[in-house]
């Protein structure tokens, strides 16, 4: 077995405790014989998500042997408060101990620099391995079994049950439920999320009518995984009667037959789209990655593709999906839309020639609409992406007023108002907020909400979708706005002091044992940089396929924060296998820096390995 760096691996210390432990604290000396996983993460990050859906598998299959824990690393306000972990925990049925970190203690201890990250410690308590991003599952695989066999070789390897004790099931009609959406017959149905179910309810909001789904995560004809957005089809053959569901862990887009209750795939494989595989054809032959919302606008079906940062299209004639607008960059830029940057877009809604969408990661409000001729097809089909409210990844608050100054916190959910106006719940500020168009004003419809995720209109009501109070809460719609102080928070991550001048930017990848950098059809690996300010990079921004870098930063700029986006392709290393298996390894980092006389002249970013 290859040599491994032999670093001792910091204690676990975290202000919020424990859970999923039966209230007991841990230390990795109560671990010493396991293989310990640490997988750092904060609830709202989709790519977080994602590995959390990768270490299942692993999970069940080496339980008596790994443990998984993990280390909660909030990056919004409202990820710091310990019921709100609770909740997270619950609502991504996360199996294994989790250590409430609202201070990033040991975030810096382990020198994290990027959600979600994977740390793996040996049985004789030592850092063996760090992947940050996604993309990892078959490389801890390997990894495990060769720390299982080298550590039973040894003697130092205990096999046993783990520390993980299940919380106590709560019994609720809906249980952290997503989006919903008005029947005809004036009910709802409710995609609720964590028991894996749509729910339909009478018009009270209340009464429970049916249950669709067979309650346990799965991708059959009964059953969905973690399922939240939903839009009637229009009328006609193509669609009347039917509910497309976003069905986000599987992948996919389901219908709903509300005459004959039949649920069909209409788009997705049930597998995660990674970079390199088609972004259109077929529906049912193309992947999809965490389909958030979906509604209908300009003759087609949109999707809120949180996974990739973009907006796709499903067009039901055609049976076929395309990419529509975003370029799998996390952030917040404008323009045609196929050049523009989301970050997570959650929540769609269509009002007239615009289709509002709430990015959840950049905390704004944004829309798409036609952009005449832009695409210079001489047809006027084009699209073109702009922001109403909302600064960036790493601004955010709760500020009402001009929108160019207010703020919001995560918000989920955007609902077109009869008068024009559009109504954001705004998730991790418990509220519901306005924007109206004609003013340009950002103000507070409602507060005291407990993370809103959606809101649909039921006559003069507004009825929001309460996830984590786990209910439907009927509001009328407020003539005037809520007074609320402002408030404005930035994410607070440890800066990293660098020299003003040139910076070696290096992203540490080495290929996981059993296989090798895939280039068959040219460059395996990508690098994407970019700062904010724009002016912190005078030399350096932009696209390339080595993973190092020199940049130059421009010393008149004090602070700011470095974006960087790297990929790599390695494939297994069989001379005997003509077709060997593929994988992708990939993330987004924004690091903060500042500017100091003295700081470092190098910035090593790891993607997978171990960085000297």
């Amino acid at each position: 077995m290859a040599h491994r760096a032999r670093v001792r691996a910091p204690e676990l210390i975290g202000k919020g405790g424990w859970l999923n432990t039966g209230n007991t604290d841990l230390s990795l000396a109560d671990l010493r014989g396991r293989i310990v996983i640490l997988d750092f993460w904060t609830f709202c990050c989709v790519n977080c998500l994602h590995v959390l859906d990768e270490l299942r598998e692993l999970e069940e299959k080496h339980r008596d042997t790994v443990v998984i824990i993990g280390v909660h690393s909030p990056k919004f306000v409202h990820e710091a408060e310990h019921q709100a972990v609770v909740d997270a925990v619950e609502r991504y049925e996360v199996h294994h101990p989790v250590l409430d970190d609202p201070e990033l203690a040991t975030w810096k201890q382990y020198a994290v620099r990027a959600w979600p990250t994977l740390v793996v410690i040996d049985p004789e308590g030592y850092v063996v391995a760090q992947h940050a991003g996604e993309g990892h599952a078959h490389a801890l695989e390997k990894l495990v079994e060769e720390l299982e066999a080298e550590h039973a070789a040894k003697g130092t390897l205990r096999r046993g049950d783990g520390p993980y004790v299940a919380p106590e099931p709560v019994a609720t009609d809906l249980r952290f439920p997503g989006k919903a959406v008005v029947l005809p017959g004036g009910g709802f149905l409710v995609s609720d999320s964590t028991r894996h179910q749509l729910v339909e309810l009478a018009a009270d909001g209340e009464s429970v009518v049916r249950r669709i789904g067979s309650g346990e995560r799965g991708f059959g004809a009964d059953s969905f995984s973690e399922p939240q957005g939903l839009a009637l089809l229009p009328g006609g053959e193509s669609g009347g009667g039917k509910v497309v569901v976003a069905d986000t862990v599987n992948h996919a887009l389901r219908t709903y037959d509300l005459q004959t209750g039949a649920v069909e795939t209409i788009a997705g494989t049930g597998r995660q789209w990674m970079q390199g595989q088609p972004t259109s054809g077929p529906a049912r032959e193309v992947s999809l990655s965490s389909p958030w919302d979906v509604a209908w606008f300009a003759d087609r079906l949109w999707i809120a593709m949180a996974g990739v940062h973009q907006l796709w299209t499903y067009d039901p004639q055609s049976g076929t999906v395309e990419v529509a607008a975003g370029t799998t960059n996390e952030g917040l830029v404008d323009g045609p839309a196929r050049e523009a940057w989301f970050a997570q877009p959650s929540g769609l809604a269509a009002a007239g020639d615009r289709l509002w969408v709430a990015d959840s990661e950049t905390s704004a409000l944004r829309y798409i609409e036609r952009d005449g001729d832009g695409d210079g097809n001489g047809n006027g089909d084009g699209f073109v992406v702009r922001t109403a409210a909302g600064t960036g990844l790493f601004d955010f608050g709760h500020r009402d007023g001009e929108a160019g100054q207010a703020l919001f916190q995560h918000p989920l959910g955007v609902t077109a108002l009869p008068d024009g106006s559009v109504a954001v719940s705004d998730t991790y500020n418990h509220a519901l907020r306005r924007y109206d168009p004609a003013t340009g004003e950002v103000t507070t419809l409602a507060t005291d909400l407990r993370e809103p995720s959606a809101a649909v209109l039921a006559g003069d009501d507004i009825v929001v979708v309460e996830s984590a109070r786990h209910r439907l809460t009927r509001l009328r719609l407020p003539e005037e706005a809520v007074r609320v102080e402002s408030v404005a928070h930035r994410t607070q991550r440890a800066a990293t002091d660098v020299a003003p001048g040139r910076l070696r930017l290096d992203v540490v990848f080495q290929a996981p044992a059993g296989q090798k950098l895939d280039t068959r059809y040219g460059p395996s690996t990508r690098l994407l940089v970019s700062s904010t300010p724009p002016e912190l990079l005078a030399e350096g921004s932009g696209q390339g396929t080595d993973l190092g870098r020199d940049l130059v930063l421009d010393g008149s700029v004090t602070e700011g924060v470095l974006h960087v986006s790297a990929m790599a392709a390695s494939c297994d290393d069989d001379p005997e296998n003509e077709y060997p298996a593929c994988h992708m390894h990939q993330q987004d980092w924004g690091v903060p820096v500042r500017i100091v006389a003295g700081g470092a002249d190098r910035l090593p970013l790891v993607l997978a390995g171990l960085d000297g």
